[in-house]
């Protein structure tokens, strides 16, 4: 009286084949991962190489830096001696 109870013959279809095609549809094959490892492997190449030259231009500014507050200094020293020598 209040619970269905299906019979073997109403059961539901299902298709085990499309199912399958369904899940290996989503492997990856081994050709799939070394192509990610490879392209991975490129990224990082280029990935080291840029962050050379940003090193390389960081070294460069360093040094320009380091000649303007050479530079600077001298002028600030010449000024005091120019202002002392005027009391």
């Amino acid at each position: 009286m209040g619970r269905y109870n299906p019979s073997m013959t109403e059961a539901i279809a299902f298709d085990t084949h499309r199912f399958v095609k369904r899940l290996t549809a989503n492997l990856a094959t081994k050709g799939d991962i070394a192509a990610v490892e490879a392209t991975i492997a490129q990224v990082e190449a280029n990935l080291r190489a840029e962050i050379a030259k940003i090193d390389g231009k960081i070294e460069a500014s360093k040094g320009e830096l380091l000649k303007w507050m050479i530079s600077a200094l001298i002028a600030q020293g010449g000024l005091i001696v120019a202002l002392v020598k005027l009391l």
